[in-house]
C-alpha cells in the first residue's frame, strides 16, 4: 500500500510517497515560492534534483509533484493509480478532533470553522485536500492533527485564567502542537523504557519549539497554547512573556495588532535577542567567538527548556525519561548538554561522551548511574500520518 503524504503551507508544499507496511520511503520533496516564482526540490531513487518551475498556485504544484512520481528517469511508479491513499497534515482541529479521521464534507466543513484559529495553516491545508479530491476523486483522504493527540489534556492544564465564557463562546484555551512528532517519540521512548506506566518529557526542540508532559502514551500538558506563540523561545517566535508588554509595545510603538503578531512570531526569538540569526547554529558559533548576546541567547533557550521540564517533572510526580527530537535536539549536543546540566537533584546525570556522538537513530546519552534516562529519539511524522492513514483506509 502506498501513501502520498501531504503538508500544505501557504507558499509551499512537503511531500513524501511512503509505504506504511514497510515504512520505506519511494520520493520525498518541497515545492516553495508557489504564487511567486516557484521551485521543487525531489528526491528519489538516491538521487536529488532541484528544478524552477511556474507554481502560480497550489494545484500546479501538486500537478508537477505527480508528474515526477509518475514520469522521467527517476519516477518511481507508473501512474497515480498506485497511490492507495492521501494522508494530509493538518495543524489545528480544535476541540472536534481527537484522532485522525477519514475526511468527508462535515470534517472539510469543520476545518473552515477553525480557520480563525489557523489563519495561516488551516487554509491551505483544506486547499490540499480538495485538490487532491479534484484530481484524484477515488482516493481516500485522511487528516491527521497536529493538536489530537493533546486532546488528553485536563481541563486544569488546557484552560486559561480568563473569564470561563470566553472558553465557551470564543473556545480560548490551549490546544497544543506538534502532536504527531511528542505522540511518535513518546511512544519510542516507552517502548525503550519496556514499561506501560511511563512518566516522559518530550521536547521537541526545532526551529518551532514545544514541550510535553507525557503519562502512560497520554499528553497530560504542553507548552504551545492557543497558538504556536505560547511556551519555548523558538527561531523567531518570543514565546512566554507578560502579557502586559504587548500592549506597552503597541503604544510605545505605534503598532496594530495585527504588526504585534507579526513582531512576536517572526521578529522574536532566538533572532530577536541575537540579532544574528534565527539559526542556532549561526548564534553558537558567534558565542564561541566571544559574542556576549549571543552567549546570553543561548542561556535564555536553554534556562526555559529547563524550567518546563522541571515544572512537568511536577506534575508527572516524578521522570523516567527526558527525550530529545527534533533538529536542534536532535544535533545540537551543546543544548542537551546545558540543559541537563544542574538537574542531577532530579536523578538527571548526562554522559558527556555519548551526547557528543551524532547518528539518526534512537539512543541513550545519560550516564548508568543515571536515575532519568536521557533519550535522543528522530522524530518521524510523516510515518504518523502514513501509518493513520493507512489504518483507516485498508478496508
Amino acid at each position: 500500500m502506498l501513501v502520498f503524504i501531504l503538508n500544505a503551507g501557504s507558499s509551499s508544499l512537503k511531500y513524501q510517497l511512503m509505504n506504511p507496511e514497510t515504512t520505506e520511503v519511494l520520493a520525498s520533496g518541497l515545492c516553495e515560492r508557489i504564487g511567486i516564482d516557484g521551485r521543487l526540490v525531489h528526491e528519489a531513487n538516491e538521487t536529488k534534483t532541484k528544478k524552477d518551475l511556474d507554481m502560480p498556485t497550489h494545484k500546479e504544484a501538486i500537478e508537477i509533484v505527480l508528474d515526477v512520481l509518475t514520469q522521467g528517469e527517476n519516477k518511481v511508479i507508473n501512474s497515480i493509480e498506485d497511490i492507495d491513499s492521501i494522508g494530509h497534515r493538518v495543524v489545528h482541529g480544535g476541540e472536534y478532533f481527537s484522532t485522525s479521521v477519514l475526511i468527508d464534507e462535515d470534517v472539510v466543513s469543520k476545518l473552515k470553522e477553525l480557520i480563525p484559529l489557523a489563519p495561516l495553516h488551516n487554509p491551505a491545508h483544506i486547499i490540499g485536500i480538495e485538490i487532491c479530491k479534484e484530481l484524484m476523486p477515488t482516493k481516500p483522504n485522511v487528516a491527521v492533527f497536529d493538536t489530537a493527540f493533546h486532546q488528553t489534556m485536563p481541563a486544569s492544564s488546557f484552560m486559561y485564567a480568563v473569564p470561563y465564557e470566553d472558553y465557551k463562546e470564543h473556545k480560548v484555551r490551549k490546544y497544543g502542537f506538534h502532536g504527531t512528532s511528542h505522540f511518535y517519540v513518546s511512544d519510542q521512548a516507552k517502548q525503550m523504557l519496556n514499561k506501560e506506566d511511563s512518566k516522559v518529557i518530550v521536547c521537541h526542540l526545532g526551529n518551532g519549539s514545544s514541550i510535553c508532559a507525557v503519562r502512560d502514551g497520554k499528553s497530560i500538558d504542553t507548552s504551545m497554547g492557543l497558538t504556536p506563540l505560547e511556551g519555548l523561545m523558538m527561531g523567531t517566535r518570543s514565546g512566554d512573556l507578560d502579557p502586559a508588554v504587548i500592549s506597552y509595545l503597541m503604544e510605545r510603538k505605534d503598532m496594530s495588532a495585527n504588526e504585534m503578531t507579526n513582531y512576536l512570531n517572526k521578529k522574536s526569538g532566538l533572532l530577536g535577542v541575537s540579532g544574528i540569526s534565527s539559526d542556532l547554529r549561526e548564534i553558537i558559533e558567534a558565542a564561541a567567538n566571544g559574542d556576549e548576546r549571543a552567549n546570553t541567547t543561548i542561556d535564555m533557550k536553554c534556562n526555559r527548556i529547563k524550567k518546563y521540564i522541571c515544572s512537568y517533572a511536577g506534575m508527572l510526580e516524578g521522570v523516567d525519561a527526558i527525550c530529545f527530537t527534533a533538529g536542534i535536539g536532535e544535533n545540537a549536543d551543546l543544548i542537551r548538554q546545558r540543559v541537563c546540566s544542574g538537574l542531577e537533584f532530579m536523578g538527571v546525570e548526562i554522559d558527556n561522551e555519548k551526547n557528543q556522538v551524532r547518528n539518526d537513530q534512537n539512543r541513550e546519552i545519560n550516564k548508568e548511574t543515571s536515575k532519568t534516562k536521557i533519550f535522543v529519539i528522530p522524530t518521524n511524522e510523516e510515518l504518523v500520518i502514513a501509518k493513520d492513514t493507512y489504518n483507516l483506509t485498508k478496508a
